[in-house]
């Protein structure tokens, strides 16, 4: 186990903290180091999505405002 450290946070960040505790041995690393996986894995999909839509744009695989409009009938 590497060294550690202490962090001030709001007492409403460690009741947010808290409620993401997925069992009761939890510790706040484990919390917090879930969230950051959470949020690399999300950012990584997210790039995928948007290369995805640029390379189906640069095909013409797009739609424009007014014909996405119509097809909902507004």
């Amino acid at each position: 186990m590497g060294e550690n450290t202490s962090i001030q946070i709001k007492k409403d960040t460690k009741l947010k903290l808290d409620s993401l505790r997925l069992s009761k041995r939890d510790t706040y690393n484990d919390i917090i180091e879930n969230l950051i996986e959470d949020s690399l894995e999300l950012n990584d999909d997210t790039m995928k999505d948007i290369q995805e839509a640029i390379k189906e744009y640069k095909q013409g695989k797009s739609h424009s405002f007014e014909e996405v409009k119509n097809q909902l009938g507004f």
